[in-house]
């Protein structure tokens, strides 16, 4: 990205915005074509937003000339997503490796609180992005920033203005405002990133209070309880609560009859699971309503939960509240920007008691009504009880770590062979994880997996027990052997660290660019026994040793030992802290990096 340019104003009678779009690009190979597959998303819905002045060229350099190619109107398409979104997509004419593409276009809106934000950052490096904004004093925006890297660029001036009305001027203030950055490198995917949102370099708008010329100043969605009733009165979400679905008596008469309220729970929640289809949208309200998408059996993440809520209120359970919550791609919930803008997902909130709460999503085939899904943690959900008029903000966690225990009993054979069995024991996320995978894989992947594609191990049978038992862990029963890799006559070499799916380092890189979100606290526990065979003895074998992080945040622990012709092997894992900072990043890739060494470390044997 050469130039990035918003430039953001009011119009004349301050009932309008818009942000003028310019950004031009270099694309040296075939591999950055994508980027001249341009696609602009924004609000239609009683024609709120929309998009003009389009303008697109593309130039090459041709027997060192420019040969400009203007973008024809007509290849410029305009498709609607759904009743409140849509999409203006093109094509940039020309493309060949070396040249570069510019368009224009006019953000508009009809919203005088919707201030666009800005990301100065992106998917491919940027040399210069620039926001400018010019708003009058009128409205009060709250900027919300993430700015690590330096501004090149931060002016601020102020210009008198009138507003004219009939014979009538109104004085006020026009607040100018300039940020650049250059230079800015492109933001990758890294593993276990909590979302682009979350640590893109950017800035957005919180409308706070307007002070109207001649009257007195009004206080926008300041605060969560406004936030939550607006919920409440919008027919998209509020509007379809108690809303009747067809036949939902022979779901609800059959719940009542059950004694406790979690026994109601899981029922209707498994019912609803098990009879909707997600349609892969997430949005915080719905776009056909509860009593269509029950009908067609198929429907958006807030219609499927709303749908969940209405049954499980119906059926006699009292705590049970709708919330909106973001998903981890979606971002976290800054609970100082009190805005719809932070979510895109509904569900259902059941307070428990004071240290339990369920988080209901029935979106996901696998997901159990016990266990706040994994996508949800760690941000925070806003939940809307109208009859209290309460609506409070919830912060969604595990507490307890995730349990995963291997256990291993095999035999080393003469000339470098495993034979033997293991049991993984899994519970919460890793369950919902490894059923997931089974199913939708099949066995013959699912084996695959487990064999960490090692061309070497055959496992010749796997059975999985309490795969419908929400409240058992998950346990894989199997049979294998494997080739131990670089064994000959003399030698037989066996690095224990199997059915783990810890063989590989996900923290090589020198440098990070991201946080680090694990999502929940997790205990591995591996144990192995190996009977070593006859006319062998141990030549090399890795010492007992326990290594911490400086912040004591993650702990490993291995224990070797050997006894009667026995080698003992003992991993255990402790993940005590969910996120981290990518300044803490030197010591967590040294800890990573000493940590894996070991669980890679090998057992030798010898022919005595």
């Amino acid at each position: 990205m050469l130039f990035d340019q918003g430039t953001v104003y009011y119009g004349a009678d301050m009932n309008s915005i818009t942000n003028e779009v310019h950004r031009r690009i270099k694309i040296f190979n075939d591999n950055g074509k994508q980027a001249a597959d341009i696609r602009i998303e924004y609000f239609s819905g009683n024609h709120q937003e929309y998009i003009t002045g389009i303008q697109a060229q593309t130039i090459n350099l041709v027997d060192g000339k420019m040969e400009i190619t203007k973008l024809d109107k007509k290849l410029i398409y305009t498709k609607t997503i759904d009743k409140w979104r849509s999409e203006i997509t093109f094509t940039m004419p020309n493309v060949k490796p070396g040249c570069i593409i510019e368009y224009k276009y006019n953000w508009n809106t009809n919203d005088d609180f919707d201030v666009p934000g800005w990301d100065f950052q992106g998917k491919i490096p940027v040399r210069y992005s620039e926001f400018n904004t010019s708003i009058p004093d009128i409205f009060y925006f709250r900027p919300q920033t993430h700015l690590t890297l330096p501004l090149v660029k931060r002016t601020h001036t102020a210009d008198g203005r009138n507003l004219q009305d009939g014979t009538n001027a109104y004085p006020y203030s026009l607040e100018n405002d300039s940020r650049g950055m250059a230079n800015v490198p492109s933001l990758p995917d890294e593993p276990y990133m909590s979302s682009f949102r979350d640590n893109v370099q950017a800035i957005r708008f919180q409308l706070v209070s307007i002070r109207p010329i001649g009257g007195f100043v009004k206080t926008g969605s300041d605060t969560w309880a406004k936030v939550g009733g607006k919920l409440i009165d919008d027919e998209d979400f509020g509007g379809q609560l108690k809303r009747k679905l067809n036949n939902e008596e022979t779901i609800t008469s059959k719940a009542k009859a059950l004694k406790t309220d979690q026994e109601k729970i899981a029922y209707i929640f498994n019912e609803v699971k098990n009879a909707m289809k997600w349609n892969g949208i997430d949005r915080w309200y719905t776009i056909d309503g509860t009593y269509r998408a029950w009908e067609n059996k198929t429907g958006n993440s807030a219609e499927i939960n709303l749908i969940l809520y209405h049954l499980i209120k119906q059926s006699g359970v009292e705590a049970a509240y709708p919330m909106v919550v973001s998903t981890r791609e979606h971002g976290k919930v800054s609970a100082y920007y009190t805005s719809t803008v932070q979510f895109n997902r509904a569900v259902v909130y059941i307070p428990v008691d004071s240290t339990r709460n369920y988080i209901l999503d029935a979106t996901g085939k696998y997901n159990l009504y016990n266990e706040t899904p994994d996508e949800l943690l760690n941000s925070s959900g806003l939940f809307i009880d109208k009859k209290k008029n309460q609506y409070d903000m919830v912060y969604l966690h595990k507490n307890l770590p995730v349990r995963q225990v291997v256990l291993i009993t095999a035999q080393i054979k003469a000339g470098g062979k495993l034979e033997g069995n293991a049991e993984i024991s899994s519970n919460s996320y890793n369950k919902i994880n490894a059923i997931e995978r089974y199913k939708t894989d099949g066995e013959k992947k699912y084996t695959d997996y487990l064999r960490d594609n090692d061309n070497n191990m055959k496992i010749s049978s796997i059975k999985l027990e309490n795969m419908d038992v929400d409240t058992l862990p998950l346990t894989q029963k199997i049979a294998f052997n494997l080739d131990l890799a670089g064994s000959d006559e003399n030698y037989i070499y066996l690095n224990p660290n199997l059915f783990t799916s810890l063989k590989t380092n996900q923290f090589l890189s020198e440098k990070r660019m991201t946080d680090i979100d694990f999502g929940y606290l997790e205990n591995y526990s591996v144990n192995g026994v190996y009977k070593i065979p006859a006319g062998y003895k141990i030549d090399a074998l890795p010492k007992s040793v326990t290594i911490v992080m400086p912040d004591k945040s993650v702990s490993f622990k291995r224990f070797v030992g050997e006894q009667d012709g026995t080698i003992t092997v003992r991993y255990s894992i402790s993940y005590n802290k969910v996120e981290y900072s990518k300044d803490d990043y030197p010591d967590f890739h040294e800890f990573f990096k000493q940590m894996h060494q070991m669980l890679n470390e090998q057992i030798i044997l010898k022919k005595s």
